[in-house]
C-alpha cells in the first residue's frame, strides 16, 4: 500500500461516525463504557455531539425523543452484552411509537465471541423483533455501508428503529477515510409515498356527503409533519377532530373543531370515522365495543402494520398522512358548502356532550381535599402551560389521566411513552427536548414508580444545566402501617410485604443540585410551579396526591372517556 493511501487511513470509529453524519445524525446519546470510546472520539471529530447518560435505557429513550422532536434520526450507542439488553425497553418503545432510531451495540472481541467471555451474549436476536433492520458488522470495509443502510431503513415505509452491532476490531481497525456509501434501492425508496388517487377521491366523497363525521388524528400527523394539512381538512369540511398521542396540540384548545371529552359519544353516533395513523383499536371500541354499525371507518397511514392490524375495521389508505390529507382536502374543496352547513347541528351536539362531561368533572378539578385530588393537580398544571411549553408525561395512571385534562397549546409540544406505555421515559425525554429545543419551556409529569427507572439522570440535567419543571404525582402512602398492625392483619412476619412509602423527591432533587419542593395543599400548587420556573434549575415538585382517588386500569382514567 502506498504512503499516500496510508495517510488516508482512519480508525473504524471515525469511519462509522462519518456514515452517521452523512445520514443526518446530529447527536449520539450514549451510556458509560470504555469499549465504545473509539466511536465517541470519532463522533466528536466529525462534529456529532455526544451526550452521556447513566444507563442504556435512558440513552435509548433520549435518542427516541430526539427523533420525535426534530424529525431527524435518533442514535444511541451502548456497550456490549448487558448494555444491549438494557437498551431493549427503549428500542421496543420506539418501535411502537414509529420513531426512527438507530441503536449501535458494541460487540466484545470476536476472538471471545460465543466462548463465555465477559459480556459475551447473543445480541442480534434480542432487538430483532422490534427493529426494521438488524446487522452484525465484522469488517471495517463494510461498516459505513451497514450503518447507512440501517439509517435509511428507519425511514422506509412505517418509521421505526434499526440495530447495528459492531465488534471492537471494527472500531479499532483502520480503513480508507473515503469509504463509499452505496445507495440501496430498497431502503432508498421515497419517504413520503402518495396514496392511490381513487382511494383519495372515495374518501373525499364520503366526507362531503357525511352528516355526522369524526376524525381521530394519531401520532403520524406529527411524525410526518402533517399538522397544516390536518387543520386545513377539518376546517374546510367542518369535521370535529379528536387527537391522540403526539398529535395533541394540532388544534388549539379553543378551536371550534377541537374536541376531547366526547370521543366515545362521537364514535357511537358517527356515520363516517377517519383515523390517521395507528391509534389503538381500543380508542375506537371504547370499552370493548365496535364503532356504531352505521359508521364507515377509514384509516390513513404508512406501513403494512396499519392495514394488517385493523383489517377487520374499515378501509385503509396506505400513504403519507400529510400527502393524503392534503389530497383529500383538495379533492373536496369545491363541494364543501352544503355538507359543512349540515354539520352545524352535529358539532353543537358534540359540544353539548363536552360541556356535560366537563361539568361532571368540575368538583374534582376544583377540589380542596388533602391529600390532593389528581384532577386538581392536572387542572392547575393545564392552567400553568404557555404557548411554548413542551409537556412530557411519564407513567401509566397519571399519564392517562393527564390526557383528559392537560392540553398542549401548539403542535409538537406533547411527548408521552406511546402505545407501549414504557415507564422511565420522562427524564431522558426532558434531556432530548432541552437539547433539541432550548428555547422551549419543558414541563414533565411523573408517576412515582416511573421516575425511579431513570431518575438518576436528573444529575445529567443538572450537569448539563438543562432547567425544566418536574411534577411528581406522589400517591405513595404517607407512611407504613404500624409493624404490629401489619403482622396481625397479614398473618405473616411483620417485615413481609411492607408497602412502598413516600420518598422525599424534593430532597432528591436538591441533593443532586436542582430545585425541590414538597406540595401538600392544593392552594400551593400554582405558586410552587411558578417558583420552580423562576429557579432556573432542573426541578422536582413532590405533590402528595390521594392514592385512593383513582386506581390504574379503572374507568376513572380511561383516555377516551
Amino acid at each position: 500500500m502506498s504512503d499516500g493511501i496510508k495517510r488516508q487511513l482512519v480508525p473504524g470509529g471515525r469511519v462509522i461516525a462519518r456514515a452517521l453524519e452523512a445520514q443526518g445524525v446530529e447527536v449520539v446519546h450514549t451510556s458509560r463504557g470504555s469499549r465504545i470510546g473509539g466511536l465517541h472520539e470519532g463522533c466528536a471529530d466529525e462534529g456529532i455531539e455526544v451526550v452521556h447518560l447513566h444507563n442504556e435505557q435512558a440513552a435509548t429513550h433520549a435518542a427516541d425523543a430526539h427523533a420525535r422532536i426534530t424529525g431527524t434520526p435518533g442514535c444511541a450507542v451502548v456497550t456490549a452484552g448487558p448494555g444491549t439488553a438494557a437498551a431493549l425497553p427503549g428500542v421496543a418503545t420506539a418501535s411502537r411509537a414509529q420513531s426512527p432510531l438507530l441503536l449501535i451495540g458494541v460487540q466484545s472481541a470476536l476472538t471471545g465471541d460465543s466462548r463465555g467471555t465477559r459480556q459475551d451474549l447473543t445480541r442480534i436476536g434480542m432487538p430483532a423483533p422490534f427493529t426494521k433492520y438488524a446487522a452484525n458488522v465484522v469488517d471495517t470495509a463494510h461498516a459505513a455501508q451497514e450503518v447507512s443502510t440501517a439509517l435509511r431503513a428507519c425511514h422506509h415505509g412505517e418509521p421505526g428503529p434499526s440495530y447495528v452491532e459492531i465488534s471492537l476490531q471494527v472500531l479499532d481497525a483502520a480503513a480508507p477515510s473515503a469509504t463509499p456509501q452505496p445507495q440501496d434501492e430498497h431502503h432508498g425508496a421515497p419517504t413520503r409515498p402518495a396514496a392511490d388517487p381513487g382511494a383519495v377521491q372515495r374518501l373525499a366523497d364520503l366526507l362531503v356527503h357525511a352528516e355526522r363525521p369524526a376524525i381521530l388524528l394519531g401520532r403520524q400527523v406529527w411524525t410526518t409533519r402533517a399538522t397544516d394539512a390536518a387543520v386545513t381538512l377539518v376546517r374546510a369540511l367542518n369535521v370535529p377532530a379528536y387527537t391522540d398521542g403526539a398529535a395533541r396540540g394540532t388544534l388549539p384548545p379553543d378551536d371550534p373543531h377541537h374536541f376531547r371529552l366526547s370521543r366515545l359519544y362521537a364514535f357511537a353516533n358517527a356515520d363516517v370515522i377517519v383515523v390517521v395513523g395507528d391509534a389503538p383499536l381500543g380508542a375506537l371500541r371504547g370499552r370493548g365495543e365496535r364503532p356504531a354499525p352505521q359508521a364507515t371507518v377509514v384509516r390513513i397511514g404508512r406501513g403494512r402494520r396499519i392495514a394488517d392490524a385493523h383489517e377487520n375495521v374499515g378501509h385503509t389508505i396506505d400513504g403519507d398522512a400529510g400527502e393524503v390529507l392534503a389530497s383529500v382536502a383538495e379533492a373536496a374543496s369545491a363541494r364543501t358548502g352544503d355538507g359543512a352547513y349540515r354539520r352545524k347541528e352535529w358539532l353543537d351536539e358534540l359540544r353539548a356532550a363536552e360541556r356535560t362531561a366537563y361539568e361532571r368533572r368540575l368538583p374534582q378539578l376544583r377540589s380542596d381535599a388533602r391529600p390532593i385530588h389528581p384532577y386538581r393537580l392536572l387542572h392547575e398544571l393545564d392552567g400553568f402551560l404557555t404557548e411554548d411549553t413542551l409537556c412530557i408525561t411519564d407513567g401509566g395512571g397519571v399519564a392517562l389521566c393527564s390526557e383528559q385534562i392537560v392540553q398542549p397549546r401548539s403542535p409538537g409540544h406533547w411527548l408521552d411513552p406511546g402505545p407501549l406505555g414504557t415507564p422511565g421515559v420522562g427524564i431522558p425525554f426532558v434531556l432530548a427536548a432541552k437539547r433539541a429545543r432550548p428555547d422551549k419551556e419543558v414541563v414533565a409529569l411523573f408517576g412515582v414508580g416511573d421516575l425511579s427507572v431513570t431518575g438518576w439522570d436528573f444529575e445529567t440535567l443538572v450537569r448539563l444545566d438543562l432547567p425544566f419543571i418536574g411534577i411528581v404525582a406522589d400517591n405513595s402512602p404517607a407512611g407504613p402501617p404500624h409493624r404490629a398492625d401489619r403482622a396481625e392483619r397479614d398473618g405473616r412476619p411483620a417485615g413481609a410485604g411492607a408497602p412502598f412509602t413516600g420518598l422525599p423527591y424534593d430532597t432528591f432533587a436538591r441533593m443532586l443540585g436542582g430545585y425541590g419542593e414538597a406540595v401538600l395543599d392544593p392552594a400551593d400548587i400554582g405558586p410552587a410551579l411558578r417558583r420552580a420556573r423562576e429557579s432556573g434549575k432542573p426541578s422536582l415538585l413532590d405533590v402528595r396526591v390521594d392514592p385512593h382517588a383513582y386506581t390504574p386500569g379503572t374507568p376513572n382514567q380511561t383516555v377516551d372517556k
